[in-house]
């Protein structure tokens, strides 16, 4: 199956290396870190006395139930994440999951992005999600296509003038 018709559900579980790494990193300080002492505030303020009029011990347990969703969240987003290195990507002329991509618009105006999974993109640093309208008008396409490109400001015709891919390492 080529990597533009997989299902959408497929994509929504493509996340790179680092990204995986960053979620376990995630779970993991909530599992020894942050939980274990939320747990010790609350058996602490439990232990005072009337729960109801407890600040500490309503606020903890409120903090305990947002961090057991988090961590049920990443532990169901890691079981079933699909890592894809775009190191080892090799029909790097195409734009595919983890592509570096920069493109200009019809006002001359050059847009770099990389291509990146929904949990992991940040469009702060660049990054936009596999599942974005964006990254789905550019998939598959190569340098000097040209396409409409659905953006904030509407539809905009845009061409692809470079696609890179982290190098392989080793």
């Amino acid at each position: 199956m080529s990597e533009t018709s997989r299902s959408t559900s497929d994509l929504s579980r493509y996340i790179s290396p680092d990204g995986l790494r960053t979620m376990r990193e995630e779970l993991n300080h909530l599992l020894r870190h942050v939980r274990p002492g939320i747990v010790e505030t609350v058996s602490w303020a439990a232990g005072n006395g009337d729960r109801s009029e407890n600040g500490d011990y309503i606020y903890g347990k409120k903090r305990l139930r947002e961090i057991d969703r988090r961590v049920r969240f990443l532990t169901r987003r890691i079981e079933t994440a699909i890592a894809v290195d775009p190191a080892q990507q090799t029909r790097r002329e195409q734009v595919f999951f983890g592509a570096t991509v920069t493109y200009v618009t019809i006002e001359d105006q050059e847009v770099t992005v990389t291509i990146l999974g929904a949990d992991e993109a940040d469009l702060g640093r660049g990054e936009i999600s596999l599942l974005a309208p964006a990254a789905r008008a550019l998939m598959g396409h190569r340098v000097g296509d040209e396409l409409n490109l659905v953006t904030p400001r509407g539809r905009e015709v845009v061409e692809i003038l470079n696609i890179t891919y982290p190098e392989p390492i080793g």
